[in-house]
């Protein structure tokens, strides 16, 4: 609990220390950096390591380590290799910017595919310190370089904004690199520690961390290193799905770097929530209906108490994410050019900007119904099933691909959120079906929790219809016009609240017990 409240203290310090970078740079330079370059770095790493973490993270007690460090090895010169060939497609054979208005483009390719060959010279580290449960290591490890990152970037963009592109390209080194020396640092320490030696940790000395040749046995195992080639087949598909927005982005040119900048400070800027909210709510409960129900039986199999407190369990976080969801959506209309303008400046707050977070705001509310649905399909699906629901999701999202493309080109990017939006509807749509038919034979209908009661959206309606116009007529008229804008909206916050408290009685009892009761026992 501790590591996860300092990992939330480093995440919104970097949020506030990258609202201040905003302010001296263009839309231009961040659509550069946080799309092309950016994906350049994800690509070269996954590509190098996603195969190898999921082969070794498998490995028994039995396996000897030094096969599995030898392979893990390899993770450096394939970056190498796929470092050299990407930058040079970087360089080549995509739009490169205006030297005038971006400069350094050739340096920040360069410092961004050194950057990812410098992080995977700590990938033995890392699978060690995974596969023995030293979670705290990569929390702090990843909290220190953002924030090392972070500040020397605000100290670069004050003091000679003029660098451009070599800003961020050191601020990326420096993060490769602290990663690796927090990494180093703490294994110098605990090898050969009191401490290693009671958690039966495999290796003695700092020399056993490096490659070596190993008499009477195979430098590497032959099983895992078939594991690893079966993984890396699969790797590419998953990082063009993972990243289908910015390949199309890079690629296709369907939006020009400003616009790009745009798009992905208001994507991070919208998916907060997500973060922060939706997806610790989606873990902890995937694990309790994981845990009451068994997988892949229907419910004539199943204990009754058991399916009607999942039931129980699976309408009220319905209710509640809808409901977070509908709040952000109708607020989010009204207050979002307000948002930009505080987090970015005039540079996010006009033009196509405060359209793109209102959109994304309704793809939030669909993220939320299908966060909750999904966690609970996943729980109760048969392996069967899971693996015919993955066949479908690559289906459909290539779909999305070529889909993405069509509506940027006709809505610009507003066409990704349209394409998102639609591809969620679609998950949720299977989700609900696969529910429905799951409980038809029980007198649970936990679907239900999607109904709101009619206070309830008279309120949300007479809120959107009050801040929407309040927006209209006071957000441009000066300091004072504003604070009414700002008061007008907690106001209808404040009665969309009471209608919830006097309206939803099940949903406020099971948010103080699953959540307020617990952090008091914790505290």
């Amino acid at each position: 609990m501790e590591d996860q409240k300092m990992q939330v203290v480093f995440r919104l310090l970097t949020f506030l220390l990258n609202a201040f970078t905003l302010r001296y740079v263009s839309k231009e330079t961040i659509g550069v950096v946080n799309v092309r370059l950016t994906l350049l770095y994800s690509t070269i790493l996954f590509l190098s390591r996603e195969a190898f973490r999921k082969a070794c993270l498998n490995v028994g007690a039995e396996q000897k380590w030094a096969q599995v460090i030898n392979l893990l090895w390899l993770t450096v010169p394939l970056g190498v290799v796929w470092a050299l060939f990407l930058c040079w497609i970087w360089l080549q054979l995509v739009t490169i910017p205006d030297p005038a208005l971006i400069p350094h483009y050739e340096v920040g390719v360069v410092a961004f595919g050194l950057s990812a060959i410098v992080e995977l010279l700590s990938e033995p580290l890392w699978v060690l310190a995974q596969a023995h449960m030293l979670v705290r290591l990569k929390v702090i490890a990843e909290s220190i370089a953002m924030v090392a990152k972070c500040v020397l970037t605000v100290l670069c963009v004050t003091i000679a904004p003029h660098w451009g592109l070599c800003i961020f390209s050191l601020a990326q080194l420096l993060y490769s690199s602290c990663l690796l020396a927090c990494y180093v640092l703490y294994f110098v320490k605990f090898v050969g520690s009191q401490e290693a030696q009671r958690k039966s940790f495999p290796i003695s000395t700092l020399g056993d961390l490096m490659p070596k040749f190993l008499c009477h046995q195979h430098v590497l195992n032959p099983r895992l290193a078939i594991l690893t080639w079966t993984f890396y087949k699969q790797s590419f598909l998953k990082q063009v799905l993972t990243e289908g927005e910015r390949y199309v982005m890079t690629f296709l040119n369907v939006l020009n770097f400003g616009d790009q900048g745009v798009y992905d400070i208001v994507n991070n800027l919208g998916s907060l929530v997500a973060r922060f909210l939706f997806l610790p709510i989606e873990e902890s409960f995937y694990v309790f209906f994981v845990k009451v129900l068994e997988r892949g039986k229907d419910i004539g199999h199943q204990k009754r108490e058991d399916v009607s407190m999942a039931a129980t369990v699976l309408e009220m976080l319905v209710k509640l994410v809808l409901l977070i969801g509908l709040t952000i959506t109708v607020f989010g209309y009204s207050y979002s050019h307000l948002a930009l303008d505080i987090y970015g400046g005039s540079m996010l707050s006009s033009g196509s900007g405060p359209i793109l977070l209102r959109c994304y705001c309704v793809y939030v509310l669909l993220l939320a119904v299908n966060g909750v649905t999904e966690c609970f399909t996943f729980a109760a699906m048969s392996k069967e099933e899971v693996d015919r629901y993955n066949l479908m999701m690559m289906a459909l999202s290539l779909a999305f691909l070529g889909l993405s493309y069509y509506l940027t080109w006709w809505k610009g990017a507003v066409g990704f959120i349209l394409a998102n939006c639609l591809n969620m509807g679609f998950r949720i749509a299977h989700s609900l079906q696969y529910i429905s038919h799951y409980f038809k034979l029980s007198e649970n209908r936990p679907l239900v929790g999607l109904q709101l009661p009619r206070p309830l959206l008279l309120a949300y309606l007479g809120s959107a219809i009050v801040t929407a116009f309040s927006q209209a007529s006071l957000s441009q008229q000066g300091l004072m016009a504003l604070s009414v804008h700002v008061l007008l909206g907690a106001v209808c916050l404040i009665i969309v609240l009471i209608t919830i408290f006097f309206t939803e009685p099940k949903l406020v009892w099971f948010v103080r017990t699953q959540f307020f009761s617990q952090d008091k026992k914790e505290t």
